[in-house]
C-alpha cells in the first residue's frame, strides 16, 4: 500500500518546490495538537453559528473572521489572555 504522503513522488514534488514535510511519530498525539486545536475553535466560535450558501462564501467569510478577529482581537490564552496581534514580536 503506498501513503500518499510519504511516497516518493511526492516527496519529490515537495523537494522541487522547497516544501519541507512535517511528519509527526507514530502515536505522538501532540503533533497535531496546534492545528486541532485551531480548527475546533475555528468550528465553535464561527462555522457552527452561520451558514454559507457557497464555498466560496464559506471560504471568504471564515478567511475574513480569521483575519480580522481570531487574530487581531480574540484573546488567547497562549498569549497571556491577549490577542495574538498585540504579542507579536515579544519576547
Amino acid at each position: 500500500m503506498d501513503f500518499p504522503y510519504s511516497a516518493a513522488r511526492f516527496q519529490a514534488a515537495c523537494r522541487h518546490w522547497g516544501i519541507v514535510q512535517s511528519m509527526g511519530r507514530v502515536g505522538c498525539a501532540l503533533d497535531n495538537a496546534a492545528a486541532e486545536s485551531f480548527n475546533s475553535t475555528l468550528k465553535v466560535e464561527y462555522v457552527h453559528r452561520h451558514r454559507f450558501t457557497t464555498r466560496a462564501e464559506a471560504r471568504l467569510k471564515i478567511a475574513t473572521w480569521i483575519a480580522d478577529f481570531y487574530n487581531t482581537r480574540r484573546r488567547h490564552s497562549t498569549a497571556d489572555g491577549l490577542p495574538r496581534s498585540s504579542t507579536s514580536g515579544r519576547s
